[in-house]
């Protein structure tokens, strides 16, 4: 007894030198001795930063429908080899309940891009090969990882929620082995055609002068049979899409009802838009890719870090992990005489290149970003001039062209200046530079040194205009 007992104020001990200044070991003790913290609710985490607009069920339902894990799900049509800033209001919603402790599917819709969704398209959209899908399968789902693996991966790290591996799943597993009379029998025979055609997307289309086909018409089935394919298989209860998906969610949610009795539910996610009703997507004109090799991470940064005051609190409530308090102090401090125009767009922009490819990827847009700001003093790399590159015109010579030519020659040449009494003009004025340092010599050469990487050089006339001067 008395061996239990001072095993017992040892243990105590330990524990109390724990909450003054524990040891590594001490935590690890701690750590074991209290039950995982239980994750919040995730109905309320999305309904705060305004990521629901609808659902099939009431607040308090969905909070306790969600108030035990569960199994949920999104799709992704694979209609480009990227998805879009827009998608990622999909992805982070998927993150979140995979914060919170829920089993989260990404589907892919290998069958359905066969057919195309007609959900807010004013025309059919254009038939992709069986190569296209493929190759766009592969892109999207890197897509997907390169977020929900490293929001999984920081999650485990700073929490002991139980945070569980998403799944990525493709529908031409089961649809694609689906005979056409199957599907007439088993899903075709339980739709009304009335309830199909009163689904806004449906209706939209038939009061076009194009109209809408079969093959898009029988979309919103396919996309129910999904649903209550993952029910059956994988007890999928919930469905995730944007406000312009409620139709086929819906149809999901009637089909389980009438061939199951089965009770399934939905929620969308308002459409991500600016201010001024701007929409994101891939069929606007300058998409903002998530894969890099479409739009590089700075590229991806600085569109973000161009958000308008009235946009970047809301982008920061859904875009980003950002906790809701530290959200409500910038939007404040925004407001005061001290603030400093754009801090608020830099953390934006910092935190979702984050979330999209990763921490390298920032410090490389933010050492981009320093090359290029007016006036800038820093250091030059070759990344970061390769990142500005687009930003600026550019002209590439041989390197006999460059060693030991002058500068002056350089901007008449790459039409930096007009002429060489221009540029002789600019430096004698203090402002012309080279890689950023101001050029005090109107003879000046070009040197071997000065080729960052021994490949490229940077040009300045005044703070603004810049030439990115490359060997060939």
């Amino acid at each position: 007894m008395r061996r239990r007992a001072a095993a017992f104020v040892r243990c105590a001990q330990l524990l109390t030198a724990a909450t003054a200044r524990p040891s590594p070991a001490v935590r690890r003790l701690v750590c074991c001795a209290q039950p995982p913290s239980k994750p919040p609710n995730v109905v309320d985490v999305l309904r705060t930063r305004g990521l629901i607009q609808d659902s099939t069920a009431a607040t308090e339902q969905l909070r306790q429908l969600c108030d035990r894990p569960l199994t949920v799900y999104t799709g992704f049509d694979p209609t480009a080899d990227s998805l879009h800033l827009g998608n990622l209001l999909a992805i982070l919603a998927l993150a979140w309940f995979q914060r919170c402790g829920h089993r989260v599917i990404a589907l892919l819709g290998g069958a359905t891009a066969k057919v195309g969704d007609p959900s807010g398209k004013s025309a059919e959209r254009p038939v992709l090969s069986d190569q296209a899908i493929a190759r766009n399968l592969t892109a999207i789902e890197a897509n997907l990882r390169q977020v929900l693996d490293r929001s999984a991966d920081d999650m485990r790290r700073s929490s002991d929620v139980d945070v569980q591996p998403f799944v990525v799943l493709n529908n031409h597993d089961w649809i694609g082995q689906m005979s056409f009379l199957h599907f007439l029998r088993d899903v075709g025979k339980h739709a009304r055609v009335n309830t199909m055609i009163a689904k806004d997307s449906v209706k939209t289309r038939l009061a076009s002068d194009d109209g809408i086909s079969f093959t898009e018409f029988t979309y919103q089935l396919l996309q129910a049979y999904d649903f209550v394919h993952l029910s059956d298989t994988l007890d999928c209860t919930l469905q995730l899409g944007g406000s312009d998906q409620w139709g086929n969610i819906t149809a999901g949610t009637e089909l389980a009802r009438k061939i199951r009795s089965r009770t399934l539910h939905g929620i969308t996610f308002p459409l991500l838009t600016t201010a001024d009703g701007k929409k994101f997507g891939k069929s606007e004109s300058g998409a903002v890719w998530l894969a890099s090799d479409k739009l590089s991470p700075y590229q991806f940064y600085q569109y973000l870090f161009r958000t308008s005051d009235d946009d970047v609190i809301p982008f920061m409530k859904r875009l980003t992990f950002m906790p809701l308090h530290e959200i409500e102090r910038i939007e404040t401090e925004m407001k005061s005489d001290a603030y400093q125009p754009n801090t608020a767009q830099k953390r934006l922009a910092e935190e979702v290149t984050r979330i999209v490819h990763g921490q390298q990827a920032v410090d490389a847009a933010l050492a981009a970003t320093a090359a290029a700001a007016p006036g800038s003093k820093a250091v030059l790399s070759v990344d970061a001039l390769e990142a500005i590159a687009s930003d600026m015109p550019s002209a590439s010579f041989g390197k006999e062209e460059l060693v030991g030519v002058g500068v002056v020659d350089l901007m008449v040449k790459g039409g930096l200046q007009k002429s060489k009494g221009e540029a002789r003009r600019l430096i004698r004025n203090g402002g012309g530079y080279l890689n950023n340092v101001k050029i005090t010599d109107e003879r000046a050469v070009l040197a071997n040194d000065d080729l960052v990487g021994g490949r490229l050089a940077l040009l300045a006339a005044g703070k603004k205009n810049k030439l990115l001067v490359r060997v060939k």
